[in-house]
């Protein structure tokens, strides 16, 4: 049985409890399988010897995930080849693909967790009530041992980019 974590955060200032562990600088990146698209899984080992950043998201269609995901599409610009950023969510793979579309979102890859919830059992942020995804950021460096979490407290508000891309400038 699974770890629960009731009241790890809020949504829309209601308790929520989060399934799985709470990750910390240190912890190895467990492994996960989500999908780019139906039947194209995606898992750790595809972005071995990688920096990674998971930049965890509730949906492409609410406003502050729609700005994270741009976030991150803009700094990827300036980052090297051997950085990852993978957002993911519980969209559908054909929901992530017209949303990319629209959103001229190139340079980040994003991954769906709706078979399993596999990426959000392992990290700590598949949410309870609504099997929804809770916002969080974690900076993996190229060995796997997480570098940074947030867990975002308030899943309405925005993460701290700031001190996420600190901790991403300072691996590569």
């Amino acid at each position: 049985m699974a770890q629960e974590r009731p009241g790890a955060v809020t949504m829309r200032g209601n308790p929520v409890t989060l399934i799985g562990p709470e990750l910390k600088v240190g912890d190895k990146a467990p492994n996960f399988t989500v999908f780019e698209a139906i039947g194209s899984p995606v898992t750790l080992d595809d972005f071995k010897g990688k920096i990674k950043v998971f930049n965890v998201i509730v949906s492409v269609d609410t406003p502050v995930c729609d700005a994270q995901t741009k976030r991150f599409n803009q700094e990827a610009a300036g980052l090297p080849g051997d950085v990852e950023i993978i957002t993911v969510s519980m969209d559908l793979p054909f929901a992530l693909k017209r949303y990319c579309s629209a959103a001229g979102i190139d340079r980040v890859k994003t991954v769906s967790d709706y078979r399993d919830a596999s990426f959000g059992q392992a990290y700590g942020v598949l949410i309870k009530e609504h099997r929804l995804l809770a916002r969080a950021i974690f900076v993996v460096d190229r060995d796997d041992t997480i570098r940074h979490v947030e867990y975002v407290k308030e899943i309405t508000e925005h993460p701290n980019y700031d001190k996420a891309l600190e901790v991403l400038k300072g691996l590569v």
